[in-house]
């Protein structure tokens, strides 16, 4: 997270703002900023999202390999992720200072996916003890303006909703060994189920509120701050189950069992509607990029 120097003034006026439920920009306590998502960027990417959060810059690519199950999971696949701090996202990253952070980032998201009630790494397995398909995660963190955690994963589930995996056949000798045979038709592929992939929502405690999406400002002022994985699975027709895959704390502050509950409880709800709003997002970019040439919308410099 990027440092911000900020004066007692500033950091009094952040609290009261807080403490009324009404933050410097208008938002209350359990609001996000407004968020950008693109996906379907990376040409030779198998996925891709890109996720501008405020001033918060997240670019995702997923590439996908054939790889051996790990003995004690042999019927799951596997997900490693990269985290790749840029330079030019604050001056803090620059020569080996974004290396912890990208590791702590890295480390939360493999516990967020590697969770029984996290992403299905079942629908991976290629064939039980024997083939997997292992997905590559890249994250280049373009630009750092507060929450990168939930930003970072957010873009991430955005990738792997975009990804496509080609479709795999078995050919059975008559030696008994089996051959694996991919296809050569590039949209003979299978996409991921990403409906239970969980997201990180981050919660700090400033002053006695709990409080999401943080700015850089806002991370400043807070003692002590929650970093939840949250996976949502449908339960019902309108309704959805929210499960914990991770928790990672931070900060020099401690937080009172009553507090922790809350943010639980603050991370959970908020997850849900967080989900719905970005799955609901990926579901229109992917109807706009399914239109041919010449019928797409246009944005940015090429209009």
């Amino acid at each position: 997270m990027a440092n911000v120097l900020l004066s007692e003034a500033e950091k009094t006026y952040i609290l009261h703002g807080i403490q009324k439920n009404m933050r410097n920009d208008g938002r209350t306590n359990r609001d996000y900023r407004p968020m950008e998502l693109e996906s379907e960027i990376v040409v030779h990417a198998a996925g891709s999202a890109r996720l501008r959060l405020a001033n918060t810059d997240i670019l995702v690519g997923v590439k996908a390999e054939i790889d051996t199950p790990i003995p004690d999971r042999p019927n799951e696949g596997k997900v490693d992720f990269f985290i790749d701090c840029s330079a030019n996202a604050t001056p803090e990253f620059e020569g080996r200072g974004g290396e912890q952070l990208a590791t702590e980032i890295s480390n939360t998201l493999s516990k967020a996916y590697e969770s029984q009630k996290g992403f299905d790494l079942a629908g991976l397995c290629i064939m039980a003890g024997h083939q997997c398909w292992k997905l590559y995660v890249d994250v280049l963190i373009l630009e750092c303006g507060g929450n990168l955690f939930d930003a970072v994963s957010l873009a991430v589930k955005g990738a792997l909703f975009n990804t496509r995996i080609p479709r795999v056949s078995t050919a059975m000798h008559d030696g008994g060994s089996m051959d694996l045979i991919l296809t050569d038709d590039p949209y003979d592929c299978e996409r991921l189920d990403v409906t239970t992939a969980p997201i990180l929502v981050t919660v700090c405690k400033i002053g006695d509120q709990c409080v999401v999406d943080p700015s850089a400002e806002e991370e400043e002022c807070s003692v002590a701050s929650v970093a939840v994985g949250v996976s949502c699975r449908p339960d019902g027709n309108t309704t959805t189950k929210q499960s914990i895959t991770t928790v990672r704390t931070s900060g020099e502050g401690s937080i009172r069992l009553e507090t922790l509950k809350k943010c639980f409880d603050t991370a959970t709800t908020v997850g849900a509607s967080l989900n719905k709003a970005l799955m609901k997002a990926l579901h229109e970019d992917e109807t706009r990029n399914s239109k041919g040439l010449g019928k797409r919308e246009i944005y940015g410099f090429l209009k």
